[in-house]
C-alpha cells in the first residue's frame, strides 16, 4: 500500500488494479501471437486492408491504456521508493526477499557512477546496453530496472553478476544459482506406475492419450522388469530426483499441427519415446512432473515475467528436464542467463542425432556447419537417440511391444509354435509412401496375400493397386494382432529409422527393407538435409540392417525384380522365431537409463570417469574412416567419453607412430594422424571429440570398447 491509501482496504478492493494489469497483460499477449503468426505468413496479400486496420486501432487502445496505467502505477512505485529509503537504513536484512520489484537499494534522486573493477570487466558495457534496452522486455523492470543507472547497477550486481556489490552492500549469492544437493529420500524401486498415470492425469489431447494408453497396455510387463530389478543385488541405491519431462514438440501451434496428425497416420516414434522414458523413470523412483504447456514451464521452472531476457527468480528445483529441440528453445527463450547455469541438467530427445560438428556454433558457423538444427554447445552424450546410430550421443531407445495374451489366439502362444499366415503387411500409414512402389509390392503380392493400414479419409478414393487389403489405420493392438499372423513386414523406404521394424521382428516377422544406393544422406536427400549428422543411411532401418540381420532383416535393391523375388522365395521357407534384442525390452531400458543416470555428470568441470579406462581398445584406422566405421569392424562401438585417454602424444607413441610435429586445436577429426608430412593431431576443445568426424587425409585415433550382447550402451566393464 501507499501512504496515502487508506488502512483497512479490503484484499477484494487491493486486488483490482492487480486484475486490471493482468487482464491487460493478457490482451497485450494475445496480440503479441497474432501479429508473430501474421509475420510468420508467407504471403503477405492475403491480409486485408481491414484486417491491418482493426489490428492497428487495437494496439493503440491497448498501448493509451497501457500508458495511463503505468503513469499511475509509477507514481506509486516512486511514492513507495521515498518511504522505503527514508527507512531502509533501519530494517536492512540480509535474508533475500522474493520480490526483487521491490528492492531498492538506492533513492530516486541518488547519482551512481559506474565502477571500473577489473574482476568485472564487462560491467560499463552492460550498463550502457542495458540503459538503451532495459524497456525492450518486462523483466527488467519486474527486478527493479527504471532506467536509471542506479537500478541498472543494483540489477547487474544482484541478479546477473556482471557488476560489483554496491558499497556496503554484502556480497551474496545469486538468487537463481544453484544450491548444493541435499536430497532427503532415496529412489526404491517400484512396482506400480499409479504415481505416472496421477501425473498425466492434469494433461489432455491425442497425443497424451496415446502414451497414456501405450503405458497401460504395457504395465504388467513393466512392473514385471521392476520387480526383477529390486531382487538384483549389483545395483546402487540413487538419490531420489526431481525430474520434469516437457516433450517442446506438443506445445503451441507445432503441438496442434502434431496432435491432429496423430490419428491420420502421422509419425509416433518420439511419443513412442516419451512413454516409455516416463513409465522407466516412474519404475526407478523418481519424482515425475509432465507437461506440454509452454506457460506451465515457465511457472514451473521461475521464469520471471517478460520474454525471458532475465535469470529465472529460484534456483531451478529440477534435478533432470528431458524435453527436445523444440523445448530447448522455449528454456532459453525463458531463462536468461540462468539457461547457460543449468543446461548440464538437460537431456535432450533427438531421433536421428547430433553430431559434435553441428553441436559447437561457433565452429559449425566457421567449417560450414551450421544447420537449422544444432549449435547448442551441450555435451554430445547430452542427446538421447532413438537408436545406437550416433555413439557421440547417448542412445535412449524405447521398448518394443509384443503381443499380449489376450491380444492373440492361444493356439499362437504355444512356444515351439510359430505359425505364419501367408501375408506380407506393408509398413507406410499414408498414401504418398507408396508412390513409386506398385512393382516392388507387386513382385511381394505375386506370392503373399498383402495387407495394407493406410489412412483413408472418410469420401477419398484409395491410390493403392487393386490388390492390396487395405485395413485403414488401425488401433495398436489390432496392428500387433496382424503383424502376428504375418510372415512378412515390408519395408517402402520410409518412414525412416522408426519402431514398427523391431515391434514387426519381435512378433515373428521378417522384415523386408530397400537399400539405398547411393547411400540417403543431408547432401542428396531432403528428409535428412538439415539435421545436424553426416550420417550415410544404407537403408530404411540401419539398425536392422546392421546389429540384427539375416534371417530376420532382408535388405535388397528394391529395382532388382530376380533380387525382390529371391528375397520373398527364401523368406517364405525360413521358419523365423521372434526376437527382441535386451535392449528393446523394459528390462534393458531400466538397465540402460539407471546407467545413464547414476554415472554420467554434465554438471562437474572434471572429465567423466564412465566407462572406466579399462574400457578403452585403441584402434588407429585407414585413411578417410570414421571411428563409427573404424570400431564397427572390430565388433566395438566408438565411446566418445574414452577420448581424453588417447589424446595424448603416448598414444600415437604407443602405436608405434613417430610424429614430425604435433600440434593441438579445435578440430571434430582430431586426434588423428595425417601420413603427409606424418602430422599428429589432438584435441584442443572437448566439446569436438567426434566418433562420427571422417576426412581422406586423415587417420582418427579411436577409442573403441566392447559391449553387452543385445545392449550396446554398456559394456562388461561398464556394471
Amino acid at each position: 500500500m501507499t501512504r496515502d491509501e487508506p488502512a483497512g482496504r479490503s484484499p477484494e478492493e487491493q486486488g483490482q488494479r492487480g486484475l486490471g494489469l493482468h487482464r491487460l497483460a493478457l490482451r497485450l499477449e494475445a496480440l503479441n501471437t497474432q501479429v508473430q503468426r501474421l509475420s510468420r505468413e508467407r504471403d503477405i496479400t492475403h491480409l486485408t486492408r481491414d484486417d491491418l486496420n482493426l489490428l492497428l486501432q487495437s494496439f493503440r487502445q491497448d498501448q493509451q491504456g497501457l500508458a495511463r496505467l503505468m503513469e499511475r502505477e509509477l507514481k506509486r512505485v516512486s511514492q513507495r521508493l521515498d518511504q522505503l529509503s527514508r527507512h531502509h537504513h533501519h530494517h536492512q536484512t540480509h535474508t533475500p526477499t522474493p520480490q526483487y520489484r521491490h528492492r531498492s537499494y538506492t533513492g530516486p534522486n541518488e547519482e551512481c557512477e559506474v565502477p571500473m573493477d577489473p574482476a568485472y570487466p564487462l560491467c560499463a558495457e552492460k550498463v550502457k546496453f542495458l540503459h538503451a534496452r532495459w524497456q525492450a522486455d518486462p523483466c527488467y523492470s519486474f527486478y527493479g530496472v527504471d532506467g536509471t543507472v542506479c537500478s541498472i547497477l543494483t540489477y547487474l550486481s544482484l541478479i546477473e553478476d556482471f557488476c560489483p556489490p554496491h558499497q556496503g552492500k554484502n556480497v551474496s549469492v545469486l538468487p537463481w544459482h544453484q544450491k548444493p544437493y541435499t536430497y532427503t529420500e532415496k529412489s526404491e524401486i517400484r512396482t506400480t506406475l499409479t504415481p505416472l498415470y496421477e501425473v498425466f492425469s492434469n494433461a489432455s489431447g491425442s497425443a497424451i492419450d496415446f502414451i497414456r494408453t501405450r503405458v497401460e497396455r504395457m504395465s504388467d510387463r513393466w512392473i514385471q522388469a521392476g520387480q526383477g530389478m529390486r531382487q538384483s543385488r549389483n545395483r546402487t541405491v540413487m538419490n531420489q530426483l526431481k525430474v520434469l519431462l516437457y516433450p517442446g514438440a506438443l506445445s503451441g501451434s507445432v503441438g496442434q499441427r502434431f496432435e491432429a496428425m496423430v490419428n491420420r497416420g502421422g509419425p509416433l516414434g518420439e511419443l513412442v519415446q516419451w512413454a516409455d522414458l516416463s513409465a522407466c523413470l516412474t519404475i526407478l523412483g523418481h519424482n515425475l512432473t509432465f507437461s506440454t504447456s509452454q506457460q506451465q514451464l515457465f511457472s514451473l521452472i521461475g521464469a520471471a515475467p517478460g520474454r525471458g531476457s532475465c535469470p529465472i527468480q529460484r534456483p531451478l528445483t529440477f534435478d533432470l528436464i528431458y524435453t527436445d529441440y523444440h523445448g530447448l528453445t522455449h528454456l532459453q527463450g525463458a531463462m536468461g542467463l540462468a539457461f547457460l547455469h543449468y543446461q548440464c541438467r538437460f537431456r535432450i530427445l533427438d531421433s536421428f542425432g547430433t553430431e559434435p560438428a553441428f553441436n559447437l556454433g561457433s565452429y559449425a558457423r566457421s567449417r560450414g556447419y551450421k544447420t537449422l538444427w544444432g549449435s547448442w554447445g551441450l555435451q554430445p552424450l547430452q542427446y538421447m537417440t532413438m537408436f545406437p546410430h550416433t555413439p557421440d550421443n547417448s542412445f535412449l531407445g524405447f521398448v518394443s511391444e509384443e503381443a499380449t495374451r489376450k491380444e492373440v489366439r492361444e493356439e499362437e502362444l504355444e512356444p515351439d509354435s510359430y505359425k505364419k499366415d501367408r501375408i506380407a503387411v506393408v509398413y507406410g500409414k499414408q498414401d504418398y509412401m507408396w508412390k513409386g512402389k506398385s512393382q516392388y509390392i507387386g513382385l511381394i503380392s505375386e506370392q503373399l496375400e498383402t495387407h495394407a493400414t493406410v489412412y483413408q479419409p472418410a469420401g477419398h478414393a484409395s491410390n493403392l493397386p487393386s490388390f492390396i487389403k487395405n485395413h485403414g489405420l488401425l488401433t495398436q493392438e489390432d496392428f500387433l494382432r496382424l503383424l502376428r499372423r504375418a510372415k512378412v513386414f515390408v519395408g517402402l523406404g520410409f518412414p525412416y529409422e522408426g519402431p514398427a521394424p523391431i515391434e514387426a521382428i519381435a512378433l515373428g516377422c521378417v522384415f523386408l527393407q530397400p537399400r539405398f544406393h547411393p547411400p540417403h544422406s543431408s547432401v542428396n536427400n531432403d528428409f535428412y538435409k538439415g539435421k545436424p549428422t553426416t550420417r550415410q543411411i544404407s537403408s530404411q532401418h540401419p539398425y536392422a540392417e546392421n546389429f540384427i540381420g539375416k534371417p530376420h532383416v532382408w535388405t535388397v535393391d528394391v529395382t532388382n525384380e530376380t533380387d525382390v523375388r529371391e528375397a520373398v522365395k527364401a523368406i517364405v521357407h525360413t521358419e523365423v522365431k521372434p526376437l527382441t534384442p535386451r535392449e528393446f525390452t523394459c528390462e534393458g531400458m531400466l538397465e540402460r537409463v539407471y546407467s545413464y543416470i547414476t554415472h554420467q555428470s554434465f554438471c562437474t568441470k572434471s572429465a567423466p570417469s564412465w566407462p572406466p579406462e579399462r574400457a578403452l581398445r585403441i584402434h588407429l584406422g585407414p585413411l578417410g574412416q570414421s571411428c563409427v566405421s573404424v570400431c564397427r569392424q572390430s565388433s566395438h562401438v566408438c565411446e566418445p567419453a574414452l577420448f581424453q585417454h588417447l589424446n595424448t602424444p603416448a598414444a600415437f607413441t604407443r602405436l608405434g607412430i613417430g610424429c614430425s610435429s604435433t600440434a593441438k586445436e579445435a578440430n571434430h577429426l582430431f586426434p588423428s594422424y595425417s601420413p603427409w608430412g606424418r602430422h599428429c593431431g589432438l584435441q584442443q576443445e572437448p566439446l569436438l571429440f567426434s566418433c562420427a568426424g571422417s576426412d581422406p587425409s586423415h587417420r582418427r585415433l579411436c577409442p573403441c570398447r566392447a559391449y553387452l550382447p543385445g545392449q550396446v550402451a554398456l559394456c562388461p566393464d561398464c556394471l
